[in-house]
């Protein structure tokens, strides 16, 4: 259960794909666009998408970044990031958030240019902890972002890098180590 649901990095493009938008030559998962529609139509008033994207000619630091339109993204060029108004709207979601869960960055965070809508949502996250919410960092990509985009550990309340175990815990599945604790 959740009050809202943002989805950016790479799972963004598939749900823009979903809406009949083109994603030039983002990281796309074909074979997921049908159920994306069916999750847009069901819970339409949850999921919320970038409306700006940080494009770029190739996958590469020193490719020059450009912020355009989800809905004007070029037929050559790929989604390296979440673009500024995208991480202000994720932001005002967050800043009254009591629970964070955190699982996966914004874009390619490794390269400078391509790493402000991590580090945005990542700050955001952190004023939210610091008003008294909840917040958990899941996953390796996303802990490995706190550090070298120089975010305070403290800032969170938990960071695993357990991301895929951590979605199955919530998702209700027993984990073989937690059983292994419990018996």
């Amino acid at each position: 259960k959740a009050d809202s649901l943002i989805i950016g990095g790479g799972m963004c493009f598939t749900f823009l794909a979903a809406q009949g938008l083109s994603v030039g030559s983002s990281l796309l998962e074909e074979g997921m666009v049908d159920t994306c529609r069916k999750l847009l139509d069901t819970y339409a008033d949850v999921l919320h998408l970038p409306v700006d994207i940080v494009v770029a000619e190739k996958f590469a630091a020193d490719s020059p970044p450009e912020t355009v339109s989800c809905d004007a993204i070029p037929d050559d060029k790929m989604g390296l990031d979440i673009g500024p108004e995208s991480v202000k709207r994720f932001a005002a979601l967050l800043s009254n958030a009591k629970t964070v869960f955190w699982n996966g960055p914004m874009g390619v965070f490794e390269f400078p240019a391509f790493s402000a809508g991590t580090k945005g949502v990542a700050e955001a996250i952190i004023a939210a902890t610091g008003k008294g919410g909840f917040s958990v960092v899941g996953g390796g990509d996303s802990a490995a972002a706190v550090r070298q985009l120089g975010l305070p550990d403290d800032g969170f309340s938990h960071i695993s890098t357990g991301g895929g175990a951590s979605l199955e815990y919530l998702e209700g599945k027993t984990l073989p180590g937690i059983s292994v604790l419990e018996s």
